[in-house]
């Protein structure tokens, strides 16, 4: 019996005990795991290993996984078995971690059939370059940069208005369709730089838990806070962060009665406020009354997305773009906020659709 066929018995007792970890060991062997819909992705170890990194791994391969199949379920493991070999062949070697980058393992591992070649295959140039992330020889009509500075609102609120939680996550997404080898440097609003630059009455943003690409020159950023890299080719997120908001420690509920006409094929309000007039849209679901406890008190759930603002105040200064060519290339900037994976509002039996408008309109005012 294998070392692998004791996790799964050893998952469902723990998961009967409630004592469920996302590492488990049996013997001197350690179980590190990771759940994606109905697949398990276990890593093992007998040594002391960074489990962070482990972890990272599991994740990685989920991601490039998902970018060959698409939808990650048993049924694709089964039917691309033969391709999902030569990939971990690549991901790793002897235990450690290689080409982890998909745009790479697409150059020579493709889900299409080849014809036989005598000379032997090779690998592509960029695995053993420095910069392994971008192939050579990229060229475009025109040159393009898009980049999304989107933010992700997380807030939970209790009954009485008091804020529990309050934090944006956010992070850097680029689109890139440039020619050749081009160097990018991107400078932001960040408040070390600021201090560092006698600018410290400037409005600027603290950085929290910041993580870059791999792409991104860590000496540089550590040295003047400059974002240097070479940037793969297409899509890649170039960093995320995340920040601890402060800005509310309460909110106020205003309890508005008054007689509201309402089409029931519009699912809109109109509410004026100040001479201003903003237009929130809601979605309501109502459950059965005979389904559903009477006394119940579920909170509310918030979705919205508002352009060209960003909750942090964080701001693109500059990006620049250098390549030996000199040719002329067009950055695009555009800024997101939205809801983050939760904002919850804890009600009250009564006053639900009075703290939703209110909390609307925070935002909205801000």
């Amino acid at each position: 019996m294998s070392e692998i066929e004791h996790f799964m018995p050893i998952l469902m007792d723990r998961e009967e005990e409630g004592n469920l970890s996302p590492i488990l060991a049996h013997g001197g062997v350690r179980f590190m795991w990771i759940k994606h819909n109905n697949l398990y992705l276990v890593a093992t170890s007998k040594k002391n290993a960074c489990v962070s990194l482990v972890f990272s791994f599991l994740y990685k391969i989920i991601q490039v996984f998902s970018e060959y199949f698409k939808e990650l379920e048993e049924e694709s493991i089964r039917d691309n078995f033969v391709i999902i070999y030569e990939l971990m062949d690549e991901l790793m070697d002897f235990g450690y971690p290689q080409t982890t980058d998909s745009k790479i393992l697409q150059e020579y591992i493709t889900q299409e059939g080849h014809k036989l070649d005598t000379g032997g295959p090779r690998p592509p140039a960029t695995v053993t370059n420095a910069v392994s992330w971008r192939s050579e020889g990229i060229k475009y009509r025109k040159n393009e940069v898009f980049l999304d500075v989107i933010e992700s609102v997380n807030l939970l609120v209790s009954a009485n208005g008091n804020v529990l939680r309050s934090e944006i996550v956010g992070s850097i997404k680029m689109r890139v369709f440039l020619s050749g080898m081009p160097e990018l440097r991107l400078g932001l609003n960040d408040k070390v730089l600021f201090e560092n630059t006698g600018r410290g009455k400037s409005k600027s943003v603290e950085l929290e838990d910041t993580k870059f690409h791999q792409c991104v020159r860590l000496s540089r950023f550590e040295n003047d806070r400059t974002i240097s890299f070479i940037p793969p080719d297409g899509e890649f997120e170039l960093m995320s962060y995340r920040l601890n908001t402060h800005v509310l420690s309460q909110l106020t509920w205003i309890n508005v009665c008054e007689k509201q006409h309402h089409d029931p094929n519009c699912c809109s309000f109109i509410l004026s406020q100040g001479g201003k007039e903003y237009l929130m849209r809601a979605h309501f679901g109502l459950p059965s009354v005979e389904a559903e406890d009477k006394e119940g008190k579920p909170p509310i759930s918030v979705k919205f997305e508002i352009p060209y603002f960003t909750t942090s105040g964080i701001q693109v200064r500059y990006l620049k773009i250098i390549e030996k060519s000199g040719y002329q290339a067009l950055p695009w900037v555009r800024y997101i906020t939205q809801n983050g994976g939760k904002i919850q509002l804890k009600t009250s039996l009564f006053g639900i659709t009075d703290s939703l408008m209110e909390f609307m309109s925070i935002f909205l005012l801000q």
